[in-house]
């Protein structure tokens, strides 16, 4: 069996459990779904999530070419427009993922480029990034790991002056963040500049994922050389390298610091996205990071993909991670997990070129 075609399987699951998910939440945003019954626990505005469910219902649509599961879509997207003004860098991912499937849809385009300007205009020049920002609690002065992936394309549809604020917002948090290691976030302090932060901690799974994505990202970008694109190919084969090297790594642990801890499977979705993405860039890896974005699609399918059985709803994606540190939703569907498998598993049958997204 090629991966065409059980991919092919693994994405009808996926999308006719979105289906299913849009039954139930109606207008409002799913976040994170129970293991046992697939009952989900939802948002009134779709917090940092949005965008992947809006994501997730575009890329059913494009699917089935169903003009009612288009519609859907657009009127999901839509529902995102109370964040571009919200002082969050996880406009991001809202806004770029919540818009980049929706070809032809007037209003995304509409809401993607309002969305870029106002990141734009949030960009601090001191710092040389978007700040994380104060929606969610907390400092505001915050550099973070989950504040690069979407933003950098975000803003690079934003003209040369965006693009130049892109390149800056991703190699400071290259700066900042692989500094000693990997600290997926710091703070920052008049006085004494930067600082790691204890949360997210050093070992947390979607860290090394979501900056891999966000250059993967920059990669893509027309005028990438500008970029120091010779540094982000070598940060690139840098943060691959524990997913490339060992089957084991496939899935990995919600915080290493906790061997016998949770999983996370949204984290390995994000880096197979970020894989494909780099196996379309030539070059002596690029083989590499296809074999290996492949393995982990499958690992995905074969291992944590709820089947046809009829014990619990098919196409959920579960071991997802929400939050190990708090207790969270360990075991759980997370919709972010379910899009990013979805992408992949889109990419591999043709549906999408994962350069798109």
């Amino acid at each position: 069996m090629t991966p065409a075609d059980w991919a092919e399987r693994a994405l009808e699951d996926v999308l006719d459990r979105a289906a299913v998910t849009a039954a139930e939440v109606g207008h409002r945003f799913p976040l994170f779904a129970d293991p046992d019954t697939g009952r989900w626990v939802t948002t009134g505005r779709g917090s940092w999530t949005g965008g992947f469910w809006a994501g997730l219902l575009w890329l059913r649509a494009r699917h089935t070419g169903d003009e009612a599961d288009r519609a859907f879509a657009s009127a999901c997207t839509a529902r995102l427009a109370g964040w571009v003004e919200a002082d969050t860098a996880t406009r991001g991912l809202i806004h770029w993922y919540g818009t980049a499937l929706a070809v032809g849809d007037a209003g995304a385009v509409e809401l993607r480029n309002r969305a870029a300007r106002a990141c734009l205009t949030a960009l601090d020049p001191e710092l040389g990034l978007v700040p994380w920002g104060s929606a969610f609690g907390g400092p505001r002065l915050l550099a973070r790991v989950d504040g690069v992936p979407g933003m950098v394309p975000l803003l690079a549809t934003a003209g040369l002056e965006g693009a130049t604020a892109a390149a800056s917002h991703l190699h400071r948090h290259i700066d900042l963040c692989l500094r000693e290691g990997l600290a997926p976030a710091l703070r920052f302090e008049a006085d004494t500049g930067w600082h790691a932060c204890d949360d997210p901690p050093p070992g947390w799974s979607r860290g090394r994922a979501w900056l891999l994505l966000a250059v993967a990202d920059a990669l893509h970008r027309p005028g990438a050389a500008g970029w120091k694109r010779t540094r982000l190919e070598g940060v690139a084969a840098q943060l691959a390298a524990p997913r490339t090297a060992s089957a084991r790594r496939m899935v990995p642990l919600a915080d290493e610091a906790w061997p016998d801890g949770p999983q996370d499977t949204s984290a390995a979705a994000i880096t197979a996205v970020a894989l494909l993405k780099l196996a379309r860039i030539p070059g002596p890896r690029a083989a590499e990071y296809s074999c290996c974005a492949v393995a982990i699609l499958d690992r995905l399918v074969t291992a944590h993909l709820t089947g046809r059985d009829g014990t619990r709803p098919a196409g959920m994606l579960l071991d997802g991670c929400y939050d190990a540190g708090r207790g969270a939703a360990v075991r759980h569907e997370l919709v972010w997990g379910d899009f990013f498998l979805a992408l992949g598993l889109a990419a591999l049958t043709g549906l999408v070129d994962v350069r798109e997204v």
